[in-house]
């Protein structure tokens, strides 16, 4: 007799899913060194496989692989944390110029309409709020290191995140091949059809998507720069990051970057220059980045996009901030096979069917 009669099998899977949440939303607070690992293992392991193939061990191209992530990684880190400091810095001491500058345009614009402008004051605003900001962002690594459970936390995530994604990494397949080999027999071939589409889909977002910020990010910081902005890193970095959502970067960054550009130079004309540096930048991952990094295998909404991500930072903080693109890349295919199975559905069709034979 089966253990699992064809009626409980629902019940069954359903349990597992919502055991799975619950884990992951209790224990989301120690998740994210392996969450994190896992990702960079994911990433890393199509490298493994090509130096693997060029008959090397897979130790050696696990080992080769690890160092070449890490030893990127620290060296953005060492490179853009300086850099970005010091832009907030200046930023924080210019913020008193930029609020009065802001101010007298406001009240030369409100007064040419007629309308008085007593009512806002950018210059109060800045010097009050801007500075606070900028002592903000400055202490909250000054916070990291004051308080023991915080600095405990990064001690582990710093510690831990190297060793999971070695070990992840060296034995992927296996973990993969195992995992494997749990699904009932019957479902084998669907689930692989699932697993090789939802590949598709994730690797499009972690892998393409990526590389595509970074590149907008360096475009933009580079263009901005070359037009003499005081902080086109920090505009770029900005505008990088949030360029996974079409559109969304580009006009944060064309917003900031004028603002600053403006109110660095206070020329309305010049602004011309963001624009043609942001246009370029548009063309650049309309015609080469995201056709040649990610095509069309992605096929999220950005508003899916933007919901994924703020669902999942809301429901497991920086954990579900980490899991919500390749979540919902997994949930976008298996939603699409199942409307494909409901559209095929007697539930679907038999309603079609009396509307053509409305006699029947």
């Amino acid at each position: 007799m089966p253990i699992f009669r064809r009626e409980t099998r629902v019940w069954f899977f359903l349990a597992v899913s919502l055991s799975t949440v619950l884990a992951v939303y209790f224990l989301s607070p120690m998740l994210a060194p392996f969450i994190f690992g896992a990702l960079l293992a994911y990433l890393g392991d199509p490298l493994v496989d090509q130096l693997e193939r060029l008959k090397l061990s897979r130790s050696a191209a696990v080992s080769l692989v690890f160092l070449a992530i890490f030893v990127v990684i620290g060296l953005l880190v060492l490179l853009l944390v300086p850099m970005l400091h010091n832009q907030l810095d200046a930023l924080t001491q210019r913020a008193p110029e930029y609020g009065e500058w802001l101010d007298d345009t406001a009240t030369q614009i409100a007064s040419y309409f007629g309308v008085d402008a007593d009512a806002i004051n950018f210059k109060d605003v800045a010097k009050t709020y801007l500075p606070e900001a900028g002592s903000a962002t400055k202490g909250l690594l000054e916070a990291v290191f004051k308080s023991g459970s915080a600095l405990l936390s990064g001690v582990v995530f710093v510690t831990l995140t190297p060793v999971i994604t070695f070990y992840l990494m060296r034995d992927w397949d296996l973990l993969v091949a195992r995992l494997y080999e749990l699904i009932p027999h019957a479902l084998k071939a669907k689930v692989k059809e699932l697993a090789t589409e939802s590949d598709s889909m994730v690797s499009a977002f972690l892998r393409g998507q990526f590389l595509v910020m970074t590149g907008l990010g360096t475009i933009y910081a580079f263009g901005l720069s070359i037009i003499g902005l005081q902080f086109s890193l920090l505009v770029g970095l900005v505008a990088g990051i949030m360029s996974f959502i079409p559109y969304l970067g580009t006009a944060v960054g064309v917003i900031l970057a004028g603002v600053l550009f403006v109110a660095q130079y206070q020329d309305w004309v010049a602004l011309w220059k963001v624009a043609l540096v942001f246009g370029i930048g548009q063309l650049i991952e309309g015609y080469l980045l995201t056709p040649w990094l990610v095509g069309d295998r992605i096929g999220l909404h950005p508003v899916a996009v933007i919901f994924a991500v703020l669902a999942g930072g809301h429901l497991f903080g920086f954990v579900g901030v980490l899991l919500a693109l390749p979540v919902s890349a997994v949930l976008a295919v298996l939603i699409r096979h199942a409307v494909g199975h409901y559209k095929e559905s007697e539930l679907f069709n038999d309603g079609n069917e009396q509307s053509v034979n409305p006699d029947a």
